[in-house]
């Protein structure tokens, strides 16, 4: 339990400006060693899930005082179930806001590794990959110049999410079809990513 708190604290604590693909694939492996995996246990899932619906989904992008608490809580309890999993959700979200907050460009390769970690880390526990991680897997392949496995991601993902808003509109940025920019203004019109794309 100690080494595990060691791990966490470590990992909360690293400049992931310096992160490469390789040493989050051996951080993420001493996380997942003293890790107590459950396949049955979906509090981590369900806080993925309820982390995409509150911030990526919802039309305000707010995430709610009461899921930043929870997620905090179950972050620092090391009797969570498949806790590996979510302080790698944790390195990558802290790994984006750090960039993005000095006004620099997220380092793709660490981005792409963290994700394919998650993607299969997710889907071998849980059986399924979350919405979340179509996005952000997305996002990181066409930050780092891959477009058709960006497009195969939000083709995949938007046949597990078909009424996932994020992935709609990521498929209309690269495909311009007029039957989703449609369904966009109409159905969801006030959403942050549709305003922020001006789709129109």
């Amino acid at each position: 339990m100690k080494k595990l708190m060691l791990i966490v604290i470590f990992c909360i604590s690293l400049n992931t400006f310096a992160q490469s693909g390789n040493q989050v694939k051996d951080i993420f492996l001493k996380i997942k060693q003293e890790s107590k995996i459950d396949r049955n246990d979906k509090a981590v899932y369900d806080l993925l899930d309820e982390f995409y619906t509150k911030s990526l989904q919802a039309e305000n992008d707010e995430m709610t005082p009461e899921t930043v608490q929870k997620i905090e809580k179950m972050a620092s309890n090391p009797d969570t179930k498949n806790l590996h999993i979510l302080l790698l959700f944790l390195m990558y979200q802290q790994h984006l806001s750090r960039t993005s907050m000095v006004g620099k460009t997220p380092d793709t390769e660490f981005q792409i590794e963290a994700i394919k970690l998650l993607e299969n880390e997710t889907k071998d526990i849980y059986g399924k990959i979350p919405a979340i991680i179509y996005i952000y897997k997305f996002e990181a392949l066409d930050g780092g110049g891959k477009k058709e496995e960006a497009k195969a991601t939000v083709d995949q993902g938007l046949k597990e999410y078909p009424d996932s808003v994020p992935l709609k509109v990521y498929r209309y940025l690269n495909t311009k079809d007029e039957v989703l920019r449609n369904d966009l203004v109409k159905n969801h019109p006030n959403h942050w990513m549709v305003l922020q794309f001006g789709i129109k």
